[in-house]
């Protein structure tokens, strides 16, 4: 069975650093379009990176391009999120998610929660002034 686990997130302050890890199994993920997505308190859940896994292509929402980085460790099969000059306006319930069964993931790989069929149980990330 696929399971995508998230430990880590975490507390700190404006313009700190946290990264993110989501331990990926029950799968093949060397063509797999996997993400980070987040949802904060009233708010839809967004997309905000994303990764063909296949090609390492990338993919960012507008407003953590330059600060956030999404990798993928084959070795590992463990998918990251490295989070820089973070704002308050980062804090949310963070979530990773998965669609390594698709052939066409390399086609459609992106930031809209549609193209994903498995995720994880959520970790939440807090920023204070």
């Amino acid at each position: 069975d696929v399971l995508l686990v998230e430990p880590g997130g975490g507390s700190v302050q404006a313009g700190g650093s946290l990264r993110l890890s989501c331990a990926a199994s029950g799968a093949d993920y060397r063509r797999a379009c996997m993400g980070w997505f987040r949802q904060a308190p009233g708010k839809e859940r967004e997309g905000v990176a994303a990764i063909y896994t296949g090609s390492g292509a990338s993919f960012y929402h507008d407003s953590v391009k330059g600060r956030f980085t999404i990798s993928h460790d084959y070795a590992q099969d463990t998918l990251y999120l490295e989070m820089n000059g973070l704002k308050q306006g980062d804090t949310a319930m963070y979530y990773c998610a998965a669609d390594p069964f698709s052939p066409y993931a390399g086609y459609y790989c992106g930031l809209s929660d549609t193209n994903f069929e498995f995720w994880g149980q959520g970790t939440q990330v807090s920023v204070s002034s």
